[in-house]
Order: structure tokens, then sequence, then C-alpha cells
């Protein structure tokens, strides 16, 4: 079975690299992106000197690559952050540029923390980085003759315009984002229920779990300190906690095999409207007399939505505890000194061969290298690959400019065009966005100033050389880099489901116990999507660890259709079907404990016994299935790298 899976792997790589997430074009980042880029080159070209405009536009870039989508709150945390460290990073590049004694150390030591603080989390790590790109584009102005205190007053400018820019709409739109992300949910609640295949119905509960975990998300980061916003978020987080019965009962109804009737799907849609327009829920339809457990608990559901929950207030932890926390991650997680390693040595070598260049501005050598080797952003291999072909693509893009004459308004829009595009390749495709940044930081600090074809030139060898760099020292002679990494996450999910087993197959006579069931609920389809999307990342390489990644894909499928199972049972408890005994749960979380271990040991799993129950036969038949999946393939194979296999414990993920 695994040579046949190794044949059908290794020409796939390239597809799943080259692939483009399927998701809508964000119209509204697209705006952000060419205002926050495009009118300071206006502006400067207007009074006469459009190097200025470029140099404010710039400033304005960290906001623009950091821009995501969520709380006006926690964009304003993310954005500022990261706007505050490219400052931080732009000025120490300005100091020290032109001085290589002192410029090297400078970016190497940027380079380590950035890769040490993104321990912190997304907006430390998304921090991080443009602290370490604008460290080493400020080490290159020093040719443009002008002041550092001038440099960084022209760059300071630039990101206060992109802030407001970003921000503007959010005292009318305060609640927006986390208003449509519960009504998300809705709506993908319907395509699940609307779906007439497996196939299709499977994709749909995928993105249910996605809309899920981003609505929780955005609710419990946003907080303020107005209390008719915090009412709002509340009210919203009350209606997303009362969906669950909903939800739980959707997808036992899915994995039932069986269609929802047509005024449960209209119902969903309803409701979603009635969210966006923040109006009350839809009164719920009345549930037929003759419904099976399974559809009464699923019209019980949309009762208990129009009735809310009332949940406790989450208290925020202070900073100085999460600021322990990231403490304590950096010294139980030898992964994270692992990556800041890998990155710091492959900088300090772009670094020296940069020297050896014979081009100006040859940062370009250490910047490819930094962004391609961040090291929470996924396959090595593949951002590598991907950063070569949009560059060459950018380099040719620039290059038609050149042609063109590019200049003045023509310029301008030009600039607009690479910041709508950037804006699309963030959500879309890593190729995308290196495909339109390339000729946008060529105009904004190379072409504004020069207009040379030896730029065209020396940024297209620069970026060969730094992926160069990344793939021999980074990939092809790191320890473990061409090796699975991806047995002992498959592990981990198989702990989380292994919790969902235990709580989500007994009687919650309680409130508390309910909310217990629900939280093991959502931990576990959690783990298992950040589990998919893991291994999603790993599938592109064309090594062992891309042929393992897809040798273990039908073990995660399988897990899916485990937890989908245990929810089609806890549903109907409570509604006329009695609880499984204590032994029978405990002989199904043994087997998933024992495909835990086998998977880490690095063995077939041994035959565990499994209950005699019908209420039970769902579960046992899917458990039985990934069973079969992990005997399938080669455990060698598949086998995880056992050095990433001892730390795994130390470097999870919340």
């Amino acid at each position: 079975m695994s040579t046949t899976r190794r044949e059908i792997a290794a020409p796939h790589w390239l597809v799943q690299l080259l692939r483009s997430t399927p998701v809508p074009i964000p119209w509204n980042m697209v705006a952000r992106a060419v205002l926050a880029l495009a009118v300071p080159l206006a502006v400067g070209y207007a009074l006469g000197d459009i190097g200025v405009g470029a140099l404010i536009s710039t400033g304005a870039l960290p906001t623009v690559l950091s821009e995501s989508a969520g709380p006006y709150r926690y964009r304003a945390r993310r954005l500022g952050g990261a706007t505050a460290a490219a400052a931080v990073g732009y000025f120490a590049g300005l100091i020290t540029g032109g001085i290589p004694a002192a410029s090297i150390p400078v970016v190497v030591a940027v380079a380590a923390i950035s890769a040490l603080i993104s321990a912190a989390g997304s907006n430390a790590s998304v921090a991080g980085l443009q602290m370490f790109v604008f460290c080493v584009l400020g080490t290159g102005q020093h040719v443009t003759g002008l002041r550092v205190e001038i440099l960084l007053g022209y760059f300071c400018v630039g990101a206060a315009w992109s802030l407001l820019i970003a921000l503007a709409t959010w005292t009318f739109r305060a609640t927006s984002p986390e208003r449509g992300a519960v009504a998300h949910v809705y709506v993908e609640l319907a395509a699940m229920l609307s779906a007439t295949d497996e196939a299709t119905s499977r994709v749909a509960r995928h993105q249910l779990t996605t809309a899920m975990n981003t609505a929780y998300d955005r609710l419990l980061t946003a907080r303020s300190w107005l209390s008719g916003r915090d009412a709002t978020y509340r009210q919203l987080l009350n209606l997303l906690s009362a969906s669950t019965p909903a939800v739980e009962a959707s997808v036992a109804m899915v994995n039932a095999g069986r269609q929802a009737p047509r005024d449960v799907i209209d119902h969903f849609i309803a409701t979603s409207a009635a969210v966006l327009a923040n109006q009350e829920p839809p009164k719920p339809p009345e549930a037929p007399e003759d419904a099976d457990p399974v559809l009464a608990a699923l019209y019980a559901g949309l009762a208990r939505i129009t009735k809310g929950d009332d949940r406790k207030r989450r208290e925020v932890q202070p900073w100085h505890k999460r600021l322990r926390a990231w403490a304590g991650s950096l010294i139980s997680g030898p992964l994270t000194w692992f990556a800041a390693l890998r990155l710091t040595l492959c900088v300090a070598i772009a670094e020296i061969v940069a020297l050896l260049v014979p081009f100006e501005r040859s940062y370009w050598i250490t910047l490819t290298v930094g962004i391609v080797l961040k090291p929470d952003f996924g396959s090595v291999f593949g951002r590598a690959v991907l950063r070569g072909i949009g560059t060459v693509i950018g380099v040719g893009i620039g290059a038609a400019v050149l042609a063109a004459g590019g200049e003045g308004w023509l310029l301008v829009l030009l600039i607009a065009v690479f910041a709508g595009g950037v804006a699309v390749g963030k959500v879309r495709n890593y190729g995308i966005l290196s495909a339109f940044v390339t000729p946008l930081i060529i105009l904004q600090m190379d072409l504004a100033s020069t207009g040379s074809w030896n730029v065209v030139l020396a940024r297209l060898v620069d970026t060969v050389l730094g992926c160069a760099i990344v793939l021999l020292f980074g990939y092809l002679l790191w320890p473990g880099s061409r090796r699975p990494q991806v047995g002992g996450r498959l592990a981990d999910g198989l702990d989380s489901l292994v919790k969902y087993v235990d709580k989500g197959l007994v009687l919650a006579p309680s409130g508390e116990a309910r909310l217990e069931r629900s939280r093991a609920r959502r931990r576990a389809y959690r783990a298992l999507a950040d589990l998919r999307t893991a291994f999603q990342q790993v599938v592109v390489e064309p090594s062992a660890a891309g042929r393992q990644a897809v040798a273990w894909w039908p073990v995660i499928a399988g897990l899916e259709r485990v937890a989908d199972a245990v929810t089609e049972v806890g549903v109907t408890l409570g509604r006329g079907a009695p609880a499984p005994a204590d032994d029978e749960i405990a002989l199904l979380t043994a087997a998933l404990a024992e495909l835990a271990a086998a998977i880490r040991e690095e063995r077939d799993p041994a035959e565990m016994p499994m209950p005699d129950n019908e209420q039970l036969s769902g579960v046992v038949d899917q458990i039985g299935a990934a069973f079969d999946a992990v005997r399938g393939p080669d455990l060698v194979e598949r086998a995880p790298l056992r050095l990433v296999r001892r730390f795994l414990p130390y470097h999870r993920r919340a």
C-alpha cells in the first residue's frame, strides 16, 4: 500500500504547492492596501518629489503585510504591534547601514529574536517578522544620502497613515466582524445539511469547524472598555454557545446519512440574516410528533438558539502571566530554539554572501532567507520554491515597468495594482504574494530613485541565492528537515479525541457538565482541523515527509469519522437513549490510547477488546477503520523523527 501511495504522492507535490486557497477576494483589504500604499506616492508626485512619497509609502507596508480579518480591537493590537516592531527594526537597520561590522551582527541578532518571540503567539510572530524585514530593508537605505532621523520620520508618517486607513471604520462598524463570524456559522450549518453526498458533506463539516473556531476566537479575543459594545459581544457569544446542541445534532444527522427537513435549513439561513441585521432570531419550526431522537434533538437545538445562553464572563489574563507563559514555553520548548538556530545560521550565511555579491543593495538575499525560514509558516521547501517562482514573475513585471518607462502617474497606478495583488496573495497563495510584493518593494525602494535595469537583475540574482541558501543549509543539510514530523502530531490529536470520547458518551445532567462536554468536542474538532492543516503544509514536499503525510491522510479522515460517530451517540443521550456503561466507554478510550501509543512507538497497534453494544456500533466501526488505516501503510515509511517525537510534548500549540 505504501508503494502505491508513494507513486501517487510524488507527482502531486507540485500541484499541491501551486494550489490556490479557494476563498473570496477580500475587497475591503484590497481597498485599504491601495489607499495606504498608493496615496502617499500620488501626493509625493503631485508635490514634485515622488521619492519622498515612496519612502512614506514604505512606512505603510508593515500594516498592509500584517493585515488580517478579525475584531477591530484585535486588529489594532496586531497592526499596532507589527508597525511598532517594524519601526524598531527599521531604526536598527538605519543606524548600522553601510557599516558591515555593525549591520551584520544586528541583523543576525534581530533574526534570532524574531524567531524566539514567535512562540508568544500569532501577533508576536507577525511583529517579529516585520521587525526582521524592516531591519534588513533599513540597512540598505544609507545609499539615499538622507539623515537617519529624516528617513525614520518618513517611515512613521507612512505607518500612521496606514493605521488610520486600517482602523478608520472602527467607530461605526465596531462589532461587524464578530457579527459576521457568528452568522457564517449558520450559513455553514445550512450548507452541511443541504449536501447530497458524503464527500460534499465532509467538506462542509470541515468548513463548519473552521467557522465555529473563527467565531469563538473572534468573540473571546474581543473585549472593549465601552459597556454597550461589550454587551453586544456577550450577546453574540451567548447566541453562539446556545447553538452547540444544534451543531451537534446537525453533525449527528449528517453522520447518519440522513437529509434534514427543509424548514430546518431555511431556519438556519433566516437566523444568519437576523444576526447580520442585529435582530432577534426567528421563531423555530415545530418538531414533528413522530421525530426520532436525532431529529428531535435537532429541533430542540433550534429552540435553544432562540432562548440563548448566559455564559459567565471569562477573566482576561494579565499581561505578566502571558509573559511568564511565553518565557516558560521558551525554556521548555527545544523546537523553538532549534528553529531559531536554523534561521540565525542561514541569515548569517546570507549576510556573508551579500558582501561577496557585486551588486548594490544585496540585502534582498537576507530578506529572502528570513521570510522563507520563518519558523511557524509551514513547509520550508514549499515556501522556498514559491518564493523563487513568485519573485521570477515579479521581476518580470518590474522589467516590463522599466521597459514601458514607468514613471509619474503610471508608477502610482502600478503601485496601486501591486498593493491590491498583495492583499489577494495573502489569502490565496504565497507564490501570488511573492509575485506582487517583489515589484512593489522594487518600485518603492529602488526604481523610484534609480530606475535602473541593474536593479531588476540584482533582485533576481539575490532571490535565487537566498532560496539556494534556504534549500541547501536550511533544508537539505539541516538535521530532520526531510524526515517526517507528522506521526507525533497525529498522536497528539488522538489524545484530544480520547478526552472527547470520555466526556461525550456520558449523561450531562447539569449545565456545567454540558458545557464541559461541548468544550471537549470543540477541542477535539479543533485539534483535528489543526492536524489537517499541518499535514497539508507537509504534503507539498517531495521528500519522505511529504510521502508520509499522504500515507497518514486516511488515518486523519478516520479520526474525524470517529468524532462524528461519538457526536451522533451523544446527541441521543437524555432523549430516551440510555448512556453506555462506564466500562464500555473505558474500552473505547483504551483502544484510542493504544492507537496513539502505537503511532508514537512506530509499531502496529495491538488488538483491543471493543464493547458489544448496538448503540456504540457506529463508534466501534469507525475506530476499527482507524486501526486498519494505521496498519495499512508501512510504519517505518511513516515513522516520525525520533528527535521531534521526543520534543513534541513540549511544543504543542493551544
